[in-house]
C-alpha cells in the first residue's frame, strides 16, 4: 500500500506539509506497513491538498481538500476499510476534467515522486536519450523534432527544429544549451509546475538538445522566487550525474559529454527575452540587444547557444520516444501537439491544464475550467500574460492555436489564461497590465520607457474620472508607436492589453470619459452610492459601518448619504441587508 501527498507549491500553500506530517504520525502510531511518498502538482490546484491511496492491487483512490484532521481519518478509514472516508473522495466531475486533457509535458506531474530518479526511469524516463545516443545521429534528432512540428512554448512560437539546426550549423567547438525558466507572467506557473513535478523530464530534454547541436554544457536560468523548483532540480541533476546521464561519456558511451548547472535569476520580466537573459547570465544587467546576430550564432559568451523554455524541452523526450509523427498527429494544422495553460481569474476550477492545440476556448474555460465563479457572465479572457490581449465573449469559440489567437489580437504567450467576468472593468484591467510592463521595462528604448509611462498616466486619468476627449485616439497612437519603436518583445507587445480592450470594449472607455461612469462598477472615483427610500427601513446598519460618518438619518426613517463626504468605500452597500443601498 502507498499513500501519496501532492506537495507542489500550490499543495504546500494549501497545507500539504501538515497533511503529510499527520499521515506519517498516524502510520507510525498504528505501526502499519504503508509507504508514504510525495508528488508534484497534478494541475487541480482548487482541490489541494490532494492525497492518493494505492492499494495492494494497484487501485488508486483520490482524496481532496484534505486537512491534518481528515488525513488521520483517511488513514484510519483505509486500515479499517471504513466508508466514512468516502466523503473526501474526488467527484466524478473532477475525474472527467482530467480525462478531457492530453498530457505530454505534464505526463508525470502529480503522478511520480519528483525526487526519485527510479520512479522517473520506471515511467520510461531516459529511454529517449538512450535511443538518441545509441541509434540516431544529431541530424536524425533534429529531423524528428521537425516532423513533430514543435514550436517554442515560451511565447514566440518559433519552430524548435529551426533554432536547433541553426545552432548546430554554427561554427565552433564550444556551444551551449540554455533553458529559459524565468517565468514572469502574472498568474502563470506552467514552468514552475514542471520543474517541481518532473525535473528529470526537463533534464532529459536538454541533454537531447545538447547532443543534437553539439553542446556539452547546459544552464537552467530560473527565477530565485522558485525555491522548491530549484531544490528539486538540483536534486535531480545530482541523481542524473550519479547514474551517468550527466557528465563524461553519458550511458558509458565514449560519444557524448554533457553537464548542467542552475543560474538563479533576480526575476526580471524582460529576461524572458533571450538576449536579455544571456546578458543576465553573463553577470550584466538584463537588457536586450539587437538581432542579428541571433543567439544560435552568437549567444552566451559569444558562442552558439540554443534557448528554449521549460515546456518546450519537456516535450522533447516524449517526441523522441514516440516519434515526431505521433506528436504532429495532435493539434491544429499549423500548431501541432499540446499546450499547457494556467487557468486563473474568475474561474471555478483554476489550475493547470494541458490540451491539444486547436481546442476551442469555450471548451477550455467551461468544460475543463468549470465555468465562471458564482455563475456570473463571462466577459473576456486575457491570453499571453501582460503582453497579450483580451478575447471577448463573442469570440469564445476561437481555436486555441498560434494563428487563430493572433488573428483576434491576442498572443499564445507562455500559456497564461486570465478569465474575467462581468464585474471586471476592462479599462482598469488594461491599466493593471500596463502598470506591470511599465515597471518591468528595462528602459533601453525610449518608446517603451516613456511611451508606456504616458499611456499609464492616461489610463489612470480615465479611471479616476478625468478622461478627456481624444484620449482613446491618443492611446491608440502611442500604442502603435511603442510597438514599432521598441527593440524587444516586451516593448513590442506592451500596448496589447490596451489596444485589444479598445478594439473590443471601446464603449467602456467612452462611458468612463464621456459619462464619467464605470459600467463594471469598479473604478471608485466614478461610483455614486445612494439609498432607496422605499427599501430603507432605517435600521442604521449602513450608518454604523460608514467610516467617515457620511450617512445621516433617524431610526425607522430612510437614511441619506452625503455625497461630498462619501469616500465610496462600499461599506454601506456590503452592510445593507435590504438591498436599499445602490451603486451607479
Amino acid at each position: 500500500m502507498k499513500i501519496i501527498v501532492g506537495q507542489g507549491s500550490c499543495g504546500i500553500a494549501a497545507g500539504a506539509n501538515k497533511v503529510y506530517d499527520a499521515i506519517a504520525e498516524e502510520i507510525k502510531d498504528m505501526n502499519i506497513d504503508v509507504e508514504l511518498t510525495t508528488t508534484g502538482c497534478i494541475g487541480m490546484c482548487y482541490l489541494e491538498p490532494i492525497v492518493d491511496f494505492i492499494d495492494d492491487d494497484g487501485e488508486k483512490t483520490v482524496f481532496v481538500k484534505v486537512d491534518a484532521k481528515m488525513a488521520k481519518e483517511i488513514v484510519n478509514g483505509i486500515v479499517q476499510n471504513n466508508e466514512n472516508s468516502n466523503e473526501y473522495l474526488i467527484d466524478e466531475i473532477d475525474i472527467g476534467i482530467l480525462s478531457k486533457q492530453k498530457r505530454v509535458a505534464l505526463k508525470n506531474c502529480g503522478v511520480i515522486n519528483p525526487e526519485s530518479i527510479d520512479e522517473y526511469i520506471a515511467s520510461g524516463g531516459y529511454k529517449a536519450l538512450k535511443k538518441c545516443l545509441e541509434s540516431m545521429t544529431p541530424e536524425d534528432v533534429i529531423e524528428e523534432i521537425k516532423i513533430a512540428g514543435l514550436k517554442g512554448r515560451g511565447g514566440a512560437g518559433f519552430p524548435t527544429w529551426f533554432k536547433w539546426n541553426a545552432a548546430k550549423q554554427s561554427q565552433g567547438n564550444v556551444k551551449y544549451v540554455v533553458c529559459n525558466a524565468d517565468e514572469g507572467d502574472p498568474g502563470a506557473f506552467m514552468d514552475r509546475s514542471i520543474l517541481e513535478g518532473d525535473p528529470h523530464n526537463l533534464i532529459e530534454g536538454m541533454i537531447i538538445n545538447g547532443y543534437a547541436i553539439g553542446a556539452s554544457e547546459g544552464i537552467v536560468y530560473v527565477r530565485a522566487e522558485y525555491p522548491l523548483a530549484i531544490k528539486r532540480l538540483n536534486n535531480a541533476i545530482e541523481q542524473a550525474r550519479i547514474r551517468g546521464y550527466l557528465g563524461k561519456n553519458i550511458f558509458g558511451l565514449d560519444k557524448f559529454d554533457f553537464d548542467l548547472r542552475i543560474k538563479a535569476g533576480a526575476g526580471a520580466f524582460v529576461c524572458g527575452e533571450e538576449t536579455a537573459l544571456i546578458e543576465s547570465l553573463q553577470g550584466e544587467r538584463g537588457m536586450p540587444r539587437l538581432k542579428p546576430p541571433f543567439p544560435a550564432q552568437k549567444g552566451y559568451w559569444d558562442k552558439p547557444t540554443n534557448i528554449n523554455n521549460v515546456e518546450t524541452f519537456a516535450n522533447v523526450p516524449w517526441i523522441l520516444a514516440n516519434g515526431g509523427s505521433a506528436f504532429s498527429s495532435m493539434g491544429a494544422e499549423n500548431s501541432k501537439g499540446t499546450k499547457v495553460f494556467a487557468l486563473t481569474g474568475k474561474i471555478n476550477k483554476g489550475g493547470l491544464v494541458e490540451v491539444p492545440m486547436g481546442i476551442p476556448l469555450r471548451e477550455v474555460i467551461f468544460d475543463i475550467g468549470g465555468g465562471i465563479i458564482d455563475n456570473k457572465q463571462f466577459k473576456a479572457v486575457q491570453m499571453g500574460g501582460p503582453s497579450g490581449g483580451c478575447i471577448p465573449a463573442n469570440l469564445l469559440d476561437t481555436s486555441v492555436d498560434y494563428e487563430s489567437i493572433s488573428r483576434v489580437g491576442a498572443i499564445m504567450g507562455s500559456g497564461g489564461m486570465v478569465v474575467m467576468d462581468e464585474t471586471t472593468c476592462m479599462v482598469d484591467m488594461a491599466r493593471f497590465f500596463l502598470d506591470f510592463t511599465r515597471k518591468e521595462s528595462c528602459g533601453k528604448c525610449i518608446h517603451c520607457r516613456i511611451g508606456t509611462k504616458r499611456m499609464l498616466e492616461i489610463l489612470t486619468r480615465i479611471c479616476e474620472g478625468e478622461g478627456q476627449e481624444g484620449d482613446i485616439e491618443l492611446l491608440e497612437d502611442l500604442g502603435e508607436k511603442i510597438k514599432e519603436g521598441s527593440l524587444c518583445g516586451l516593448g513590442q507587445s506592451a500596448p496589447n492589453p490596451v489596444l485589444s480592450t479598445i478594439r473590443y470594449f471601446r464603449d467602456e472607455y467612452e462611458r468612463h470619459i464621456n459619462d464619467k461612469k464605470c459600467p463594471a462598477k469598479q473604478c471608485t472615483n466614478l461610483l455614486e452610492y445612494m439609498i432607496l427610500d422605499d427599501k430603507c427601513i432605517g435600521c442604521g446598519l449602513c450608518k454604523r459601518n460608514c467610516p467617515v460618518n457620511a450617512i445621516a438619518g433617524e431610526r425607522k426613517e430612510a437614511h441619506r448619504i452625503n455625497q461630498e463626504i462619501c469616500i465610496k468605500c462600499g461599506k454601506c452597500y456590503e452592510a445593507c441587508k435590504f438591498s436599499a443601498v445602490t451603486v451607479d
